[in-house]
């Protein structure tokens, strides 16, 4: 039998409520269990209704449960009381300031209007009133307050109550407003501001920070506004940030090297990091690194004697844990000791700069956790924003999202396992629908592109060949491969499916270049048509053809052109120097100081490979660098050995060298004679990425389309010499994507 609310429990009852979300307040009967001996039973003698129940009648937070019975604001009469509890019950109002006053606080009553001046200070015990509006008032009191308790459920600017407090100064967010505050991060850095919110229970997590800060490394000037906002939603177990930059047209010349929200946490409390599913560990303390030993360079300590004993003689190293921007989506830290995780989470790569291989750092000790969003970091010290001749620009970073995790374990998997899942909860939800700037488009304002890629590489296949698992973006208008370097606008990537089928979806209104490359592929697609977003475009492109560079048939190749050299010989670390969080063959390149091993390897006689003998997965080092040789770094050349029958004399073959990095350094191509004092090619200098010292796989992404006339090839053994001609350094050198060798058209194959 159905049981209603006016009859289900024993003890009737009669207020005032609302059944729908139209707001309007109807005489509601209905019925309570009957008193427990936990219980209180009192007689309500007055009534009334606060913004929060005007909020929930109508459902704005969307978890409203009709019917509903305003209980916020009472003034009752004790009735009945269990034998083992008293109770008192004092009237109930917006402001209640006698206790406050009890305690020896001083209190200030701050409103928008001056009309309740009055009652302030004579019914509820004011000392101070302050009128928000009145920039005089507010001039004068500002950093005068311990703390503040905003109990205003409506949208309203912080800045102006912020400049109130004094350093360390508190502020209770006790309202609840239908849409997100937005916070002003200036003011929180310099005058470090504590933020809290009132919950139903008294239950409190302090994380200890102690810095939040939006870095800007700028030079040439500060001609730049940068405002950097923090959102709190309600229900939210952490907060938002996102930062607007912008540069207004007829200002000075500027250089911005590098943007990032840097999170720095309390070191006592956190410990084990976690980067990705492969990459965690406990890690040494900012202490521990100050009592080590430098290396090469000063990012890079061999711990001498670690707070944690089994960290001693290993080495750390910030660069040891960087991600392309494609994996960096969630990483951060664990308390193992409190069972709570801070995690940086990165919705949308839209905002971050030079594709989605782009490297860059992610926490390191401190404990630290950053939130990227460009730096010259594998890239080069040219990397980043160039304005020049009163070029407008602007543009916003984020949001991030900084999720606050606990549990019950005592086990780092299950807050990492949940931080992955709320990042593809966030993902999801991308773009977000809150932030209030009108510089952040909502979906609907955004437009989507879909398409198919093929690839027709006559020589590997006469039918089209879908794309499969190909990069295929939309970046600002520029050369083919431009997307690398670029940093002013914003990118948008997706992956094709197996059938080289590819959509991008919430795409800003602006004009881009489609941009694509594909493993296994060599080189960059660009559609020869710019792409026009406008708000809510549906752009259905059909099918797209890139014809990779080729010239004639492989005679045969070295490698797999994915832009990386992970399919090369990477070879283990010192055993005084190795990183046990880097075993596993495909984070291995991690490790410190391989570059020095082509010299263990290679002491005396550099590196020949010949085509049909030799390996390259075993035979071809994954970094071509300088040899040391008594505290010196000598240039080094590395020799392809291959045979030839059937030479066409008359005829041009083509040597494609495609490269996953380049740090000062010059590739010379000789043909036979080593010695030679004119190579046939030179690249000339190329190259300052630094991702050879830095532990990545990859740079920047070059390639060079090499012409070799058949009169310079012999019948039989022939030998190409590879240079790197660039000595003084353990660090310059060069790791090779893919090599492949052309016959002309007319060879058979």
């Amino acid at each position: 039998m159905t049981k209603y609310p006016e009859t289900e429990h024993p003890v009737k009852v009669f207020g005032w409520g609302s059944r729908d979300p139209s707001g309007v307040f109807h005489p509601i009967k209905f019925s309570r269990r009957a008193t427990g001996e936990h219980d209180v039973q009192f007689k309500v003698l007055y009534y009334g209704v606060c913004h929060t129940d005007l909020h929930m009648a109508k459902n704005d937070w969307g978890f409203t449960q009709y019917p509903l019975i305003p209980r916020t604001l009472y003034c009752s009469l004790t009735r009945e009381l269990s034998p083992q509890h008293w109770f008192s019950s004092p009237m109930f109002w917006d402001y209640d300031l006698q206790p406050l006053e009890a305690f020896g606080a001083k209190v200030t009553v701050i409103s928008t209007s001056i009309n309740k001046k009055k009652e302030a200070i004579e019914k509820l015990g004011a000392d101070v009133f302050l009128v928000s509006c009145d920039p005089e008032e507010m001039k004068v009191a500002a950093g005068t307050l311990d703390g503040i308790i905003d109990t205003v459920s409506a949208s309203h600017p912080l800045l102006a109550l912020i400049s109130l407090l004094k350093p360390h100064g508190k502020m209770v967010l006790v309202g609840a407003p239908a849409q997100p505050l937005e916070l002003p991060v200036f003011p929180l850095i310099s005058g470090s501001v504590v933020f809290a919110n009132m919950d139903k229970t008294p239950r409190f997590l302090v994380l200890g920070f102690l810095a939040i800060g939006f870095s800007l490394f700028v030079h040439l000037g500060s001609a730049a506004n940068a405002t950097n906002r923090y959102i709190m939603l309600r229900g939210s177990s952490g907060f938002y940030s996102y930062a607007i930059m912008e540069h207004l047209e007829g200002w000075p010349d500027l250089n911005i090297d590098e943007a990032r929200i840097t999170f720095k946490l309390d070191g006592a409390t956190f410990h084990y990091m976690a980067i990705s599913d492969d990459i965690q560990r406990i890690m040494p303390t900012a202490r521990d690194r100050t009592g080590g030993q430098v290396l090469n360079y000063r990012e890079a300590v061999l711990l001498k004697n670690p707070s944690n004993p089994s960290l001693k003689g290993k080495v750390d190293d910030k660069y040891q844990y960087s991600c392309d921007n494609k994996d960096s989506l969630v990483h951060g830290w664990i308390s193992t000791d409190q069972d709570i995780g801070f995690w940086v989470i990165t919705p949308s790569n839209e905002f971050r700069v030079g594709g989605p291989v782009k490297n860059d750092l992610t926490s390191h000790v401190g404990p630290t956790s950053l939130a990227v969003f460009f730096s010259g970091h594998y890239a080069g010290p040219d990397f980043g924003i160039r304005l020049r001749n009163g070029e407008p620009w602007k543009k916003v970073f984020g949001p991030v999202s900084i999720y606050l995790n606990s549990g019950s374990s005592n086990k780092p998997s299950t807050l990492w396992e949940d931080a992955k899942e709320q990042m593809q909860k966030e993902t999801q939800m991308w773009p977000y629908d809150f932030p209030s700037s009108e510089d952040y488009p909502q979906a609907k304002q955004r437009g989507t592109i879909t398409g198919r890629l093929l690839v027709h590489d006559r020589y590997l296949s006469r039918e089209f060949m879908p794309a499969k698992s190909a990069y295929v973006g939309l970046a600002p208008p520029g050369d083919v491969g431009s997307w690398q370097t670029e940093t002013k606008g914003y990118q948008f990537w997706n992956q094709t499916d197996e059938n080289g089928y590819f959509t991008i979806s919430g795409v800003r209104e602006s004009t881009y270049n489609l941009n694509a490359w594909a493993p296994g592929v060599m080189g960059d697609y660009k559609y020869e048509t710019d792409i026009v977003i406008t708000p809510g475009s549906q752009i259905q492109l059909g099918n797209l053809v890139y014809n990779p560079p080729r010239n004639g048939p492989t005679l045969w190749e070295i490698g797999i052109p994915d832009r990386t050299p992970a399919e090369f010989y990477v070879p283990d670390p010192s055993p005084e120097l190795r990183n046990n969080v880097f075993t596993k063959q495909n984070q291995k390149y991690r490790q410190y100081g391989l570059w020095d091993r082509y010299s263990d390897l290679y002491p005396e006689q550099d590196l020949v490979y010949t085509v049909g003998t030799n390996d390259y997965r075993k035979d071809w080092f994954f970094a071509h660098v300088n040899r040391r040789t008594n505290n010196t770094f000598q240039s080094t050349t590395w020799q392809v050995s291959f045979n030839l029958t059937d030479v066409v004399r008359t005829q041009t073959y083509t040597l494609r060298i495609a490269l996953a990095s380049a740090n000062y350094a010059e590739i010379q191509v000789r043909i036979h004679n080593p010695y030679a004092e004119r190579p046939h090619f030179t690249t000339k200098l190329i190259g300052r990425d630094n991702a050879i010292a830095r532990h990545g796989l990859h740079g920047l992404y070059s390639s060079y389309n090499i012409s070799v006339p058949g009169f310079r090839l012999v019948h039989g053994k022939n030998t190409i010499y590879l240079k790197q001609s660039r000595g003084a350094t353990p660090f310059n050198g060069v790791m090779y994507d893919y090599i492949r060798f052309e016959g002309p058209p007319e060879v058979r194959l």
